[in-house]
């Protein structure tokens, strides 16, 4: 695109001034460079790939009305727009009054493979998907704080330090969110440990 030609090497945080000075292809450049983050969060979040186009499309759209009160000592750009997005994601799930599983995808059959089962376990009672459905089930149960970091790190892919940009907080933090999640899902797994059904993946702990 034409408007990220014209601005590449620009930080997001300069994007964003140009932006709010009413250079729209600054906006469009910064839109380019972050919905597709936006887009997968709230994706995996909501389950829906229309809540996250709704979600994404809000999200940029407040930011042209907030953006003015964005303060680069506080944090980076992207701190700033994710916050956007997990109030829009908050919203969101809240008037659906659903509950939405997370959405079909390798990485949580991935996840699953890392947190049910044993290096010896072979295809037994559960099938793949009852397996797959019980991982999300119990992410969906944690504590939005927990249930955050493991999206952002094992799902989106995020190093500890992108995910702690994310999410305006100290690495060691993440890490240790992080920590805590896959401990409370193995225990909240623990019982299909007998009955363990997805072939070995080879992928473990957090796909970072």
């Amino acid at each position: 695109m034409a408007s990220m030609g014209l601005h590449e090497g620009r930080s997001d945080a300069e994007l964003l001034k140009l932006a709010m000075a009413g250079e729209e292809s600054a906006f469009v450049a910064l839109y380019e460079r972050l919905k597709s983050g936006i887009f997968r969060y709230a994706y995996y979040m909501t389950s829906s790939v229309t809540a996250a186009e709704e979600v994404t499309q809000e999200v940029f759209m407040s930011l042209l009305e907030k953006g003015s009160t964005y303060r680069e000592e506080r944090g980076d750009v992207a701190a700033f727009v994710f916050g956007i997005a997990r109030n829009f994601v908050r919203r969101v799930r809240r008037r659906e009054r659903i509950y939405w599983p997370l959405p079909e995808d390798d990485a949580v059959e991935r996840l699953a493979a890392s947190l049910i089962l044993e290096p010896q376990s072979l295809q037994r009672n559960l099938a793949r998907g009852e397996a797959v459905e019980q991982v999300r089930a119990a992410i969906a149960s944690l504590p939005d704080h927990y249930a955050q970091v493991v999206i952002l790190c094992d799902f989106c892919e995020l190093s500890y330090a992108d995910a702690a940009v994310r999410l305006a907080c100290p690495v060691g933090t993440v890490r240790s969110r992080l920590n805590r999640a896959h401990n409370l899902l193995a225990r909240k797994l623990k019982p299909m440990k007998s009955t363990e059904t997805l072939p070995a993946s080879g992928t473990e702990g957090c796909l970072i």
